[in-house]
C-alpha cells in the first residue's frame, strides 16, 4: 500500500495530533493555576489523544511496508493492531485517570481559583478540535458516500479515519462538559459538580474505546469483503463455460485497500492442464479488473460434488 492510498486519512491524523498537543499543554496550564478536576482530566484526554494519533501514524507507516518472505501479504495489518491499541489506551489511561480523578475530587473537594483560565482555554480548544473535526468527517464522508454514518462506520475497513472522527468528536463533548462543570461548579458553589463533570468525561471515553475495540478487533481478526462484491465474483466464475460448480469465495481484508480472496471451483473433468491455467488467468484478470482492492486471488480447484 502506497503513501498515496489514504492521503486524506494521513492529513486527519496530523491536524488532530497538532491540535491535540497544543490543546493538552494549554489544559494542563489550566488545570495548573485553578485546580480544576475536569480541566485536569480534559488535559489527559487530549495527552491521549497526541499519544494516540502518533501511534496511528506508526501503524499507517508500518502497513505500507512492502512484502518479504517472511510476510508474503504484506504488512497491512499492522495498521489494525496498532488501532487496536489505540482503543486500549483510550479504555486504560485516558477513561481510568479522568474516573479516578473525578473520584478523588468528589472525596476532598476543593474550591476552584478564578475561572477565566478555564474558559479562555475550553474556548481556544472547541476551536482546536472543531478544526480537527471537520478534517477527519471530509475524509470519513470522502470514504461512505451514501451510507448512513453508523453503517459507514460498521462498514469502514480504515480505522485511521473513523478512529480519529470518534476521537475528535469525544473531545468536543468532553469540552462541553468540562465547561458545564466549571461553571455550575463556581455558579453554585459546588466544587464536588467539577468532579462529576471528570467523572462523566471519563465515562464518555469509555463509551467511546468500547465502540473502537469491537470494531478494531474485527478488523484485526479479519473481516470478509462485502457480499455483493464476492457474489460478483461467483458470478465471474460461473460465466466460465469451463467451470462446473462453484463454492462460496472465501475473504479478508489484509489491509483498508487489500482484499484476499480464494475461490474454490470444480472444472470440466477432461479440461486440458494448459486450458485451465489460461482460465486460472483470465478469471484471476477479471476479478482484479473489477475490483482493485483485490490484491490476491486464488482459485482453488476442487470436486465439490452437489455444492452450487
Amino acid at each position: 500500500m502506497s503513501d498515496n492510498d489514504q492521503p486524506e486519512s494521513k492529513t486527519a491524523i496530523i491536524a488532530a495530533l497538532a491540535a491535540n498537543l497544543g490543546i493538552a499543554v494549554i489544559k494542563f496550564v489550566a488545570a495548573w493555576f485553578t485546580g480544576s478536576s475536569a480541566m485536569l482530566s480534559e488535559g489527559i484526554h487530549s495527552l491521549v489523544d497526541t499519544a494516540n494519533e502518533w501511534l496511528l501514524l506508526l501503524g499507517l507507516r508500518a502497513s505500507q511496508q512492502p512484502a518479504s518472505a517472511r510476510r508474503p501479504f504484506g504488512y497491512g495489518k499492522e495498521l489494525y493492531f496498532w488501532a487496536f491499541m489505540v482503543a486500549v489506551f483510550i479504555f486504560a489511561i485516558g477513561g481510568g485517570l479522568s474516573l479516578y480523578e473525578g473520584y478523588e475530587h468528589l472525596r476532598h473537594p476543593a474550591p476552584l481559583g478564578s475561572p477565566t483560565w478555564n474558559y479562555v482555554v475550553l474556548a481556544a480548544a472547541f476551536l482546536l478540535d472543531g478544526s480537527s473535526f471537520l478534517v477527519a468527517r471530509r475524509a470519513f464522508n470522502a470514504q461512505r458516500g451514501k451510507q448512513t454514518f453508523w453503517a459507514a462506520f460498521r462498514a469502514s475497513k480504515d480505522p485511521s479515519v473513523f478512529v480519529v472522527l470518534f476521537e475528535d468528536a469525544s473531545d468536543l463533548l468532553g469540552l462541553l462538559i468540562a465547561f458545564l462543570g466549571v461553571f455550575l461548579s463556581h455558579w453554585l458553589n459546588m466544587p464536588e459538580l467539577d468532579g462529576v463533570a471528570s467523572l462523566l468525561i471519563g465515562l464518555l471515553l469509555l463509551v467511546v474505546a468500547v465502540l473502537l475495540l469491537r470494531e478494531t478487533k474485527s478488523l484485526l481478526l479479519g473481516e470478509p469483503a462485502d457480499a455483493a462484491l464476492l457474489r460478483h465474483v461467483t458470478d465471474l466464475a460461473c460465466a466460465e463455460q469451463t467451470i462446473v460448480r462453484t463454492a462460496p469465495p472465501l475473504s479478508s481484508y489484509l489491509s483498508p485497500h487489500e482484499i484476499l480472496v480464494v475461490l474454490p471451483v470444480e472444472f470440466a473433468p477432461d479440461l486440458p492442464a494448459a486450458q485451465l491455467n489460461q482460465v486460472v488467468a483470465r478469471l484471476c484478470d477479471a476479478i482484479k479488473a473489477a475490483y482493485p482492492d483485490v490484491k490476491h486471488v486464488f482459485i482453488q480447484p476442487a470436486a465439490l460434488g452437489g455444492a452450487a
